[in-house]
């Protein structure tokens, strides 16, 4: 990792549900990487990546790592985000009786509440997508749901009667 950007918190980190959400994850780094588009980011996660197959600690020490370096938080809110439970010490291989074969400290916070948790230490923007034409906060993981801007990642086209991603109302949450 560049030490330079470790000293500056001017990074994006993105979090939600990755099999769930995918779809509003990648339509973010379409706006992002676009010539078309005005939305301008640097995903902490394309700066350094985690093994599929590293411990759950291992794995948010280096959430904790990115966060570090990140100005803005943004999560991605779906059908499933509240319930996520991925990253729990308990589904953990070296988890045993309320323990940890490896002597770390137990910490059964999903991955996403563990990243929820970090944005508020680290003071960082906050910038709550719903996967959806509405903003439902009861879906907000409960440390998030009065903190931050909440925008709907979609929009209803009245012209079409179709569902549409609306990237301006995404931009100016990201943005502003």
């Amino acid at each position: 990792m560049n030490i330079r950007a470790l000293k500056n918190k001017t990074k994006t980190y993105l979090a939600g549900d990755w099999s769930g959400d995918k779809a509003a994850i990648d339509k973010l780094h379409e706006w992002n990487e676009g010539n078309r588009w005005s939305l301008h980011f640097i995903d902490v996660h394309n700066l350094t990546q985690s093994r599929d197959n590293s411990n759950n600690c291992n794995i948010k020490a280096s959430l904790r790592m990115r966060m570090g370096i990140s100005k803005t938080f943004v999560l991605i809110i779906g059908e499933h985000t509240k319930s996520l439970r991925s990253g729990a010490c308990y589904l953990c291989k070296w988890y045993r009786e309320n323990s940890c074969l490896l002597r770390h400290s137990v910490d059964n916070r999903s991955y996403v509440d563990y990243e929820c948790d970090m944005a508020i230490k680290e003071n960082a923007k906050i910038v709550i997508l719903y996967n959806s034409i509405i903003v439902d906060r009861n879906k907000c993981p409960e440390m998030l749901r009065n903190k931050g801007i909440y925008k709907p990642m979609k929009k209803f086209n009245f012209n079409t009667w179709n569902v549409e991603w609306d990237y301006q109302t995404v931009k100016s949450a990201i943005n502003d």
